[in-house]
């Protein structure tokens, strides 16, 4: 199940994610996890990620992070960004089902396709549901 909200300049998708916490979130935090699914290549050094796609390298600073509950990200050196641009993901378990769910937030700006960005995540969620074989 996924669900989809746009607020003023942040989109939120959620999507049901049938694994446990600890295994998601190695897969949303760590270069090796990241680089499963998210980009070609991530490398790390102290809090900026390095990612990498198509030989293109795009730095990221985790601004927020606690273990098996979310990490948030900021582009410092994107192109199409400004320096406010985040990306987060967030871990929670839902009440009624008790079914983990991964919530995607990621700032937008108005130029930004909404569409296009709602059909990347899911892209993008596909290949770590594939990774994690679910």
């Amino acid at each position: 199940m996924k669900e989809d909200n746009i607020t003023a300049n942040m989109l939120e998708l959620e999507f049901g994610m049938n694994t446990s916490a600890g295994l998601l979130f190695n897969r949303l935090s760590t270069p090796s996890g990241l680089s499963e699914w998210f980009a070609d290549d991530v490398n790390l050094s102290g809090n900026i990620f390095t990612f990498i796609w198509d030989k293109m390298e795009h730095l990221a600073e985790v601004i927020e992070k606690k273990e098996n509950k979310h990490i948030r990200f900021r582009w410092i050196d994107h192109p199409d960004y400004g320096d406010n641009h985040t990306f987060e993901f967030k871990l929670s378990v839902r009440d009624i089902t008790g079914e983990l769910s991964l919530q995607v937030t990621e700032t937008i700006s108005e130029d930004d396709e909404v569409e296009d960005v709602i059909s990347l995540w899911n892209y993008q969620i596909s290949e770590l549901k594939r990774v994690l074989g679910i």
